[in-house]
């Protein structure tokens, strides 16, 4: 079986965001980025077919240079090899294009995305991939299995869980739950140092339209002071509640 996982290379959640450009840009300096956290409970899934079951693990990134050390955390986790496409991943649909034209040529059998990244929170680009590829699509996806060409999926869904069962190739959008916290990856020493020899092929982007762009970025309201009430100032803290946060 051969897997494709796709890979975003986002801000660190810790990260302090700041913007630039009359707040047009993001602004990457002293920022920390890391494998997207939907993608590495994928990539952590992955690695486990490729234990059981012999898969073959290739990670793949649209994204420019900067992006390549996340990619070789990938590879010191365990995928054999990776793949970036040059290009800035401007927007949902650009972006599933390069990754319908890399899943095209490497015939894979499954494609692991995450549901969504946790930098633009689009949630587009899995359900997209699937429609360029004319494959099966399940999202929301918080279990999975495979036996020959048969992938038994469950997804999340408001008010409990789905299990359905769909043929290969398949494409996921992943989220946590695909696997167990405990059981992502802390890349070793030896992880590391073979990461080293692996392959990172850099591919051209193909033409595509760019179908959205973001116009204007704005950080939310700063917090209010916290105002303290006296513990036996009923009145008071009901009064502030009635006309001031109007809760009640």
């Amino acid at each position: 079986m051969k897997i494709l996982v796709c890979i975003s290379h986002v801000p660190d959640t810790t990260s302090k965001i700041n913007f630039t450009d009359g707040d047009t840009k993001f602004d990457t300096n002293g920022v920390q980025f890391v494998i997207n956290p939907n993608d590495e409970f994928g990539l952590t899934r992955a690695i486990w077919f490729q234990e059981q079951q012999g898969a073959s693990v290739t990670v793949v990134n649209v994204g420019g240079a900067d992006s390549e050390p996340t990619l070789r955390k990938a590879l010191a986790i365990g995928a054999n090899d990776a793949i970036r496409v040059n290009a800035e991943p401007t927007d949902g649909f650009f972006v599933a294009k390069q990754l319908a034209e890399v899943a095209k040529a490497g015939n894979y059998d499954l494609i692991i995305a995450g549901k969504e990244s946790l930098d633009y929170n689009g949630g587009m680009v899995p359900g997209m991939l699937a429609a360029l590829l004319n494959i099966n699509f399940v999202n929301s996806c918080i279990g999975l299995t495979v036996e020959g060409t048969t992938a038994k999926a469950v997804r999340e869904m408001d008010g409990g869980k789905e299990t359905m069962s769909a043929q290969l190739p398949l494409v996921i959008g992943g989220q946590k739950g695909l696997v167990e916290e405990k059981d992502l990856r802390i890349p070793n020493m030896r992880g590391i140092m073979t990461a080293r020899t692996k392959t990172l092929t850099v591919l051209e982007p193909v033409a595509a339209d760019q179908a959205s762009k973001s116009v204007k970025f704005e950080k939310p309201a700063a917090k209010q002071a916290v105002k303290l009430v006296s513990a036996d100032n009923l009145d008071e803290l009901i009064n502030l509640l009635h006309n001031e946060a109007k809760v009640i």
